[in-house]
């Protein structure tokens, strides 16, 4: 489903023009996986879940919604990984900190923006069919994350 980068390496230390060549090139990367994510998740929804054509009409729309107010939660995600990224030779003991804060902000926010959207499917559809578009989607961010966290490579304690 989504295509392994390996855009978050630790990057050897190299020439300023060339610094920015890669962090250019790190922001397009980032920018392929977050379009080939939205691209595929609607997808996997789709093909998992059994609507009516009446269910659907009313589904849909709360889904584009849900998915709007995830990209703006997903966008600080991503832009903590691109910190973490351009500052993971450097990473002070307070930056870490910052980021650990940050990233279980941001996991909470997912959550409570899931949580709020159930209530919503359930009056629009079943709540059978509400638990299995929870279902779903937890799931894709399961490999998602799991994907991300493949990419970023673990903190250096050796300094």
């Amino acid at each position: 489903m989504l295509a392994h980068k390996p855009m978050l390496a630790q990057a050897p230390q190299s020439a300023p023009g060339q610094q920015d060549t890669a962090k250019a090139a790190a922001d397009l990367d980032i920018q392929e996986v977050r379009e080939d994510i939205r691209a595929h998740r609607k997808q996997v929804i789709a093909e998992n879940m059994t609507l009516t054509p009446d269910e659907a009409t009313k589904f849909w729309p709360i889904y584009d919604q849900y998915i709007q107010e995830a990209i703006k939660i997903n966008d600080v995600r991503w832009s903590l990984m691109k910190d973490y990224a351009a500052n993971y030779d450097t990473l002070s003991d307070q930056m870490a900190m910052d980021l650990i804060k940050k990233s279980a902000e941001v996991d909470q926010q997912l959550v409570a923006l899931r949580e709020k959207c159930v209530s919503i499917f359930a009056k629009a559809v079943s709540v059978r069919k509400t638990a299995q578009w929870y279902q779903l989607d937890r799931r894709l961010d399961l490999v998602i994350n799991l994907q991300l966290s493949a990419m970023v490579p673990l903190v250096d304690t050796s300094k």
